[in-house]
């Protein structure tokens, strides 16, 4: 087995550099993978650009021990190379959702393994998949379906955060909702929304190939937010609307969802604002609105039903962007961070 491997690392701010590692040996209850495909997503986007802010970097984290540089990738599949887990067979393809729970804490006897107390994530808290090699949890790997290409199955992993937004929702068949932001967590919503429950759903963003790509997955409506009758469009929803999932992080927007919702009706914050939102507490509290919030995924629960609606719908074709090699990732994440960016980029490693 090689000693030494190619791996993305990040340093800081702007500062990611491909470099030569130690390979990684894998410990107990670890299955050791080779890289296929790796993504990025906002919260990479975001460290590039202005982090560290949650990369331990400059500090150690409270359970993984991390500190110094850390090798990105949060979104990874790939081939089992070792594994003393009799789930997992070398040559096993395999989906990782990347978030190692303890199983034994009170959140994760519940279910809700994404808020275990020693929760850790590969490539936020620990070294990650933009490598050639990773060594992961045997708990947080799903096996991808033959009739599933690598280029599709690189998308289980943010698919199944939408997917548990979508659950966190509490959506059900007949419910009208309003999904603010068609961005790529808001697409993975919307399959998400599609894949529980038989709802119209209607997408409200910019006028553009985000919000064409939202007609063509099935949105019932779309409405641009900055056309000429988009009050009058979305005041025509009002007073009906069951859930309004805001996946914009946009400011102002939050207290928009709130107004838009009926009475008794549900918030999801899905999109992370920059700054502190004002919020209108009386409208909530005299029409009892209800907020929720929705982190991560549940692997068990999401990465699975993931890797089904990848398999069975038209989605990856949608989604993905291209696929590149780990000496792009820099110029892909500045790309990502200016808002150049509307589908999903993944990387290979091995070339």
């Amino acid at each position: 087995m090689a000693t030494q491997m190619k791996a993305a690392v990040y340093y800081g701010a702007g500062d990611v550099r491909i470099e030569q590692v130690a390979a990684p040996a894998p410990g107990p209850g670890e299955v050791l993978i080779r890289v296929t495909r790796s993504g990025v997503c906002g919260t990479d986007a975001s460290e590039w650009k202005s982090g560290p802010n949650i990369f331990p970097v400059h500090r150690t984290h409270p359970h993984s021990g991390h500190h110094g540089p850390l090798i990105l990738g949060h979104e990874f599949i790939g081939e089992v190379l070792e594994s003393d887990d009799a789930r997992f067979a070398p040559g096993d393809r395999v989906a990782s959702g990347a978030g190692v729970s303890c199983g034994t804490c009170a959140r994760c006897v519940e279910g809700r393994t994404n808020l275990c107390e020693r929760y850790r994530t590969h490539g936020l808290n620990v070294e990650g998949g933009m490598a050639e090699l990773v060594a992961v949890a045997a708990d947080t790997l799903v096996h991808i379906p033959d009739t599933l290409g690598d280029d599709a199955a690189g998308l289980a992993q943010p698919l199944a955060v939408g997917l548990h937004a979508a659950r966190r929702a509490g959506v059900r068949s007949g419910d009208r909702v309003v999904l603010i932001g068609a961005g790529a967590i808001g697409t993975f919503v919307l399959a998400g929304l599609q894949h529980l429950a038989d709802v119209d759903v209607t997408v409200v963003d910019f006028a553009g190939s985000r919000l064409d790509r939202a007609r063509r997955l099935g949105a019932s409506r779309i409405i641009a937010a900055d056309g000429a009758d988009v009050e009058s469009e979305i005041a025509e929803l009002q007073g009906g609307i069951d859930i309004v999932i805001e996946a914009s992080g946009a400011r102002g927007q939050l207290n928009r969802a709130i107004g838009l919702a009926r009475d008794g009706g549900t918030v999801l914050q899905v999109g992370l604002p920059t700054g502190l939102q004002e919020v209108d507490i009386h409208q909530l509290v005299f029409r009892e609105i209800t907020i929720r919030t929705t982190l991560a995924h549940v692997c068990a629960d999401d990465m699975p039903d993931a890797l089904s609606i990848l398999a069975s719908t038209g989605l990856a074709g949608e989604m993905l962007d291209s696929v590149r090699s780990l000496e792009e990732l820099p110029a892909q994440l500045d790309r990502l961070a200016t808002g150049q960016l509307e589908g999903k980029v993944l990387f290979d490693p091995r070339v």
